[in-house]
């Protein structure tokens, strides 16, 4: 991140749909307003990781083609372990037959699961802009590491944000929009967001590392009603809700990303066209 912004830009993602590469500040909206965002990040395909040397969706910076084998490869071991690990438990819990929801993320497909760095400029401690606008994670499970504060969630029902504290060799784990919809609706895709670091820690840089487990491509996103007694009630309980979204987890990626862009800006339903399960237009 500390290469020239010349050098970064050159491996920038594009405004298309896909993800893996730079994005520069200011590049996406946070709101339907069309406000720019702050963050600057860089995603890394678990395509790309597991076929290293070899590229299946891009080149990257060469520092991250130097730190691949060494530090990109077993960051992205570890969470793909830990995370399925997670959903292992939930399938348990949410009495599906054995291995289904792994069965939705093999490793020997293509799928959007990446890693990412994220670097967010100091702020004045009473500016409070939005460093990324308030938004559901894509995918199925978001594993967060970060040592500032700034990151906040709107818990369901609630009306106020609340900020989710750091807590020292800890990670947060979130729930996405594609876990929530498998579960139908059991499990909840959170509403966050991210500002600049509460109190003194404003004067300083919010770095922070995900890495994100996303279905296989081709993967449909839709409720396991014929396979859990649990779901199927929970989505009769919830007739308002959409749980046969008929898209593929490579289109519902696609979508988001690429909406969010202001490149492909035209108004507040391009915005509303970017939301995923828990799209709610007050909450900014």
């Amino acid at each position: 991140m500390a290469l020239p912004f010349e050098e970064k830009i050159k491996f920038d993602q594009g405004s298309d749909g896909t993800s893996a590469g730079y994005k520069a500040a200011g590049s996406n909206a946070v709101d339907a307003n069309g406000e720019k965002d702050t963050v600057e990040f860089l995603n890394i395909a678990k395509d790309d990781v597991q076929a290293w040397p070899s590229h299946v969706h891009r080149t990257y910076p060469a520092p991250i083609e130097r730190g691949m084998p060494t530090i990109i490869q077993p960051f992205v071991q570890k969470s793909l372990e830990v995370n399925q690990t997670i959903l292992d438990i939930f399938n348990e819990r949410l009495g599906l037959p054995k291995g289904l929801l792994l069965q939705q993320h093999p490793l020997d497909e293509h799928s959007g699961c990446e890693a990412r760095i994220i670097k967010n400029p100091p702020m004045a401690h009473d500016v409070q802009k939005r460093a990324i606008g308030a938004h559901t994670d894509f995918g199925s499970l978001s594993f967060l590491h970060n040592r500032l504060g700034g990151l906040q969630v709107l818990v369901p029902g609630a009306e106020t944000w609340q900020y989710v504290k750091p807590i020292p060799n800890h990670a947060i784990c979130n729930v996405g929009d594609a876990l929530s919809i498998f579960s139908g609706g059991i499990l909840r895709s959170n509403m966050h967001r991210v500002l600049p670091p509460p109190g003194t820690q404003s004067a300083y840089e919010r770095w922070s590392i995900v890495f994100f487990t996303r279905p296989g491509n081709s993967k449909v996103l839709r409720a396991f009603t014929e396979s859990s007694s649990a779901i199927a009630k929970a989505v009769s309980a919830n007739p308002g809700k959409d749980f046969e979204t008929g898209s593929t987890a490579k289109e519902w990626f696609a979508r988001r990303i690429k909406y969010q862009k202001l490149d492909n800006r035209k108004g507040p339903e391009t915005w509303m066209s970017s939301r995923g399960t828990e799209a709610d237009p007050a909450a900014a």
